[in-house]
C-alpha cells in the first residue's frame, strides 16, 4: 500500500480534510464518533436552503420541492440497506431518540414475565431504551456476552438464553468500542425461531460494509447519517407489514400510514438532501458507470471500501502491537479481519487513556477516549473506573500516511513510560 493510496481522489472531495493544527494537516481519526462530509453534502443542504422549502403536502412550489426531497431521501436510504421500498424509511433526529420512540411502541403488547435479550458489547443507544422499557413493564432482561479476549459476541450462549417469552432481541451490526461485526444472520434466525423480533444497531457499521436488510430478514434497522459522510439524521428501516402493525405514539392529525406516521414534527429537510447526496457520493466511488443502478453502485463501492480497509487494518494492527506497551483489544487474529471494522481500541501502559487522546489531540491525531457510549464493554473489561480506553477509527479517506503518522505518536508515547 502506498502513499499514492486508492482513495486520495477521494479525499479530495473533503473540505475539513484541509484542517491543520499549528503547522500539521489533522488526521481524522475519530470516524466512530461522526465522519466529515465531501463538498458535494454541503452543496445540497446550501442548495435546499438557497431554492427555499416549506413543509410537506402543499400544492405550490416550494413545498411540492420538499416533498421530492423527503421522497428522494427515503428511496436513496431504501437503496442503500437494500429496502424494498421507500416506505419502510423513517427518519428523526438521530438513531437514540429513533429508538426510544420504538421501544415503547413494542413495549405496549408486552406483558409482565415476559423476556428480552440485549448484547453487552453494544452501543447504550441499543441497551438504555429497552432497559427503561422493560422496568416499565416487568419484563426481564437476559444478557448475550462477548468473550473478553476475543472482543467477539458468544453465540453459543444464544440458545440458553431464549424461550417461549422472548418477545425481542436488540444487538449491534459491529461494536463501536472494539470494532467486532456481529453474526447477525445466526442472531436474527434464532430470534425468529422462537417467535421473537430482532432489532439491529447499524450505526458503526453504516460506513464499512454493506448492509442489506432483505438478506438479513431483521425486523427493524437504526443508523446515522453522520456516521457515513453525511448530516446529522436518524434514520431507521421497518418492515413494512410491522410498520403499519405496530402502533407509535404520534400527533393525532397525523398520517395513517407508513413511514409519516412514525415521524414527529417537521424533518430537517436540507439535512435529508444532503443525506442522497452522502449516499450518491458513496455510489461514486463504486468505478462503474452512472447509468448502473444506485444499488448496484453502492454493492460495488462498499466491496471496494472493505478491501482497503482490511489493508488499514492489518497495517495497524502489524505496527501497533508492535510497540511495547500498547495492548489491542478485539479481534486481531490476521486471518478474521473480515470479523472487524477498522475501528481500534486500545491502551497505553502507565498512560491514562484521557492523557493519550490529549497527547494525540496536541498533534493534530483527532482521536477518543473513555468508553464512548460502550458502557457494558468496559465494565466487563473492568476498565470502567481507569478511564476506559483509547479509540481510534479509520474509514476510507484515511491514508496509509496518516496511519503511520498514528503509529509514531503512539510509539512516542508508550517510549516516554520506558
Amino acid at each position: 500500500m502506498s502513499a499514492d493510496f486508492e482513495f486520495q481522489e477521494a479525499r479530495s472531495l473533503f473540505p475539513a480534510l484541509n484542517q491543520k493544527v499549528g503547522e500539521q494537516v489533522a488526521i481524522y481519526a475519530d470516524g466512530p464518533g461522526g465522519t466529515q462530509v465531501p463538498r458535494a453534502v454541503i452543496e445540497a443542504i446550501s442548495e435546499a436552503l438557497e431554492l427555499g422549502i416549506s413543509n410537506l403536502g402543499g400544492n405550490f412550489v416550494t413545498s411540492v420541492r420538499a416533498d421530492s426531497v423527503v421522497l428522494g431521501a427515503r428511496q436513496a436510504v431504501a437503496d442503500f440497506l437494500g429496502a424494498s421500498r421507500p416506505e419502510e424509511i423513517v427518519f428523526g433526529q438521530n438513531m437514540t431518540s429513533l429508538n426510544f420512540a420504538l421501544s415503547r411502541s413494542l413495549a405496549r403488547n408486552w406483558s409482565e414475565g415476559d423476556e428480552i435479550v440485549l448484547s453487552r458489547i453494544d452501543h447504550d443507544a441499543n441497551i438504555s431504551p429497552w432497559l427503561k422499557a422493560a422496568e416499565d413493564k416487568g419484563v426481564t432482561v437476559r444478557w448475550l456476552p462477548f468473550g473478553k479476549d476475543s472482543g467477539e459476541l458468544d453465540i453459543a450462549a444464544m440458545p440458553g438464553l431464549l424461550n417461549e417469552r422472548t418477545k425481542l432481541v436488540a444487538v449491534t451490526y459491529a461494536s463501536n468500542a472494539l470494532g467486532s461485526i456481529s453474526p447477525l444472520r445466526q442472531i436474527i434466525d434464532a430470534a425468529h425461531g422462537v417467535g421473537a423480533l430482532c432489532i439491529v444497531d447499524a450505526v458503526h457499521f453504516g460506513p464499512h460494509g454493506l448492509i442489506d436488510v432483505k438478506e438479513l430478514d431483521c425486523d427493524a434497522l437504526l443508523c446515522s447519517a453522520y456516521k457515513f459522510f453525511g448530516p446529522h439524521i436518524g434514520i431507521m428501516y421497518g418492515k413494512h407489514s410491522l410498520l403499519s402493525e405496530w402502533t407509535p405514539y404520534k400527533l393525532r392529525p397525523a398520517y395513517d400510514k407508513p413511514p409519516e406516521r412514525w415521524e414527529t414534527g417537521t424533518q430537517s429537510i436540507e439535512a435529508l438532501h444532503g443525506v442522497t447526496a452522502a449516499i450518491d457520493y458513496i455510489a461514486s466511488l463504486s468505478q462503474l458507470h452512472q447509468s448502473s443502478a444506485r444499488r448496484q453502485r453502492i454493492v460495488a463501492a462498499m466491496s471496494r471500501i472493505q478491501r482497503y480497509e482490511t489493508e488499514l487494518s492489518q497495517r495497524f494492527l502489524d505496527a501497533a502491537e508492535a510497540i511495547e506497551g500498547v495492548k489491542v483489544y478485539g479481534v486481531t487474529d490476521r486471518n478474521g479481519l473480515d470479523r472487524r471494522t477498522p475501528t481500534f481500541a486500545l491502551s497505553i501502559a502507565g498512560v491514562a487513556p484521557g492523557k493519550v487522546a490529549d497527547l494525540l489531540g496536541e498533534l493534530g491525531i483527532f482521536v477518543w477516549s473513555g468508553h464512548y457510549y460502550a458502557m457494558t464493554v468496559m465494565e466487563d473489561l473492568e476498565l470502567d473506573e481507569s478511564g476506559g480506553l483509547v479509540r481510534i477509527g479509520f474509514v476510507h479517506y484515511n491514508s496509509p500516511g496518516e496511519l503511520d503518522r498514528i503509529i509514531a505518536a503512539l510509539a512516542a508515547i508508550a517510549g516516554s513510560q520506558s
